[in-house]
């Protein structure tokens, strides 16, 4: 994607298109990465379009490169294992072949497109090794690098063949943003101990081999400006109703994620399904529901976590319904930014508890969309990059173990009994950072600390 006087900066289509896109809308510059289309004839032109200020600059893929880079190696490896979810990380040959075989032809697409002064900025875990194809095909520019999803600890990432060589090539960038510090750490303890770099822990300055790379910290936040114009809207105010509408009574306890297994959703429900047995009383005081948007479908690892969200929601609904009510609402659909704020607002809950999880965006939207006189209680998971932000000395979200039912049970209790001047007071806990580092204020720092490297 492109930033400040760029043309030119490679990213990957994907969940951080929001983010992405709100930058480029301030900035400029020309977003470049797979279209997310199949072709028979994927070395065809770039497509080149510009749609609401941002100009894309994309390419298709084919058959075998979409198995192997995209399926394979980027979502059934490195993201398992980026999730410390060895259990399903695949380690195969051929997937890794393709995952090189991708990025060089990115790197040979996009580099016409790069004029000497711009920066570029690469996205995440699909274009790890970008930077030193780029780099080897003479450009000399400053390039950036963010890593959207968490950097595993050492002794789970050298289980990845070939992990040095994955990691010299990062070291091409000039500047390495995480979401958190833990990542960040994490990336500089393997730098140190597995290639003996020399690493200054204070400034993330990393010296290998003739080359410097600074790795930094920038938890990235929503499009405040946005989301609450979104929420001014008669979309929104429809949505908001129509939730209300249909719980009527009860108290409404929302979920929202993409159906991914770093999510924690069948733990989740293993959670709700103990507060249900420890108080049944309650199913009269509270509705769940879960909006659950299906991705990945052709990776067998997401077509079991469907399955098994839909079987133990069924058990609990079976054995907790009564012909006026159903205790969890499971939504296999996505729906609008609008209708999504209105949603929020309706909800006394919002339940976020990734077993892990880089940052987690949508815990921002919900605390965003509180009635500040009003407000919901914000669960979320400890091992979310948010609850850096949004948990402090014990107040601002109700943290929880998202593996521990009985954990998960305390805190839906707790938020439904919270008085109101305690809800309030954590709301504004959260707010103001939610509402300052926003992601305007994450591009900025990242461009700004980009533009001051020595570069190429």
């Amino acid at each position: 994607m492109a930033v400040p006087k760029a043309r030119g900066v490679a990213g990957a289509q994907g969940g951080l298109s929001g983010a992405l896109n709100a930058a480029l809308k301030d900035h400029g510059g020309i977003w470049f990465g797979w279209s997310g289309q199949e072709s028979e004839d994927p070395e065809g032109n770039i497509h080149l379009q510009r749609s609401d200020g941002v100009t894309t600059a994309t390419i298709d893929l084919s058959a075998r490169d979409i198995e192997e880079y995209y399926n394979g190696y980027a979502n059934s490896t490195l993201w398992p294992l980026f999730h410390y979810r060895l259990d399903l990380t695949r380690y195969e040959r051929e997937t890794g072949k393709g995952y090189e075989r991708v990025n060089e032809r990115f790197a040979d697409c996009v580099s016409p497109l790069i004029e000497p002064d711009d920066l570029i900025w690469v996205h995440d875990y699909h274009l790890l090794p970008l930077g030193e194809r780029l780099r080897a095909r003479g450009i000399a520019n400053r390039i950036g690098f963010f890593l959207h999803i968490p950097w595993p600890p050492t002794r789970l990432f050298v289980s990845l063949p070939f992990h040095e060589r994955l990691v010299r090539t990062m070291l091409e960038y000039d500047l390495i943003g995480f979401q958190t510090d833990e990542w960040r750490e994490s990336f500089l303890h393997y730098c140190r101990k597995e290639l003996g770099a020399e690493v200054e822990e204070a400034t993330g300055t990393i010296r290998f081999e003739g080359r410097t790379a600074i790795a930094r910290a920038y938890p990235i936040g929503i499009d405040w400006d946005h989301f609450q114009a979104q929420g001014a809207s008669e979309e929104a105010r429809h949505a908001e109703q129509r939730l209300l509408s249909s719980t009527r009574d009860r108290s409404a306890m929302i979920g929202v994620d993409r159906l991914d297994y770093s999510k924690g959703l069948p733990e989740r429900i293993d959670g709700i399904g103990r507060f249900f047995d420890q108080h049944p009383d309650r199913v009269r005081d509270l509705v769940f529901i879960q909006i659950a948007p299906p991705s990945r479908e052709d990776v067998e690892s997401y077509q079991d976590i469907r399955m098994t969200l839909e079987q133990k929601a069924g058990q609990i609904n079976g054995a907790r319904s009564e012909v006026d009510l159903v205790p969890i609402r499971y939504v296999n659909r996505g729906y609008s930014h609008a209708e999504l704020y209105g949603f929020f607002r309706a909800a006394k809950i919002g339940l976020v508890t990734p077993l892990r999880d880089g940052m987690n965006l949508v815990a921002k939207e919900y605390v965003a969309a509180q009635d500040r006189d009003d407000p919901g209680v914000l669960i979320l998971s400890r091992f979310a990059g948010a609850a850096q932000q949004l948990a402090v000395d014990d107040t601002g979200a109700v943290l929880v173990n998202p593996y521990s039912p009985d954990d998960i049970s305390h805190a839906i209790r707790v938020a439904l009994d919270m008085p109101l001047a305690e809800r309030r007071a954590r709301y504004e806990t959260m707010i103001g950072t939610i509402r300052d580092d926003n992601v305007q204020t994450w591009t900025r720092r990242f461009c700004d600390d980009l533009a001051a490297t020595a570069g190429g």
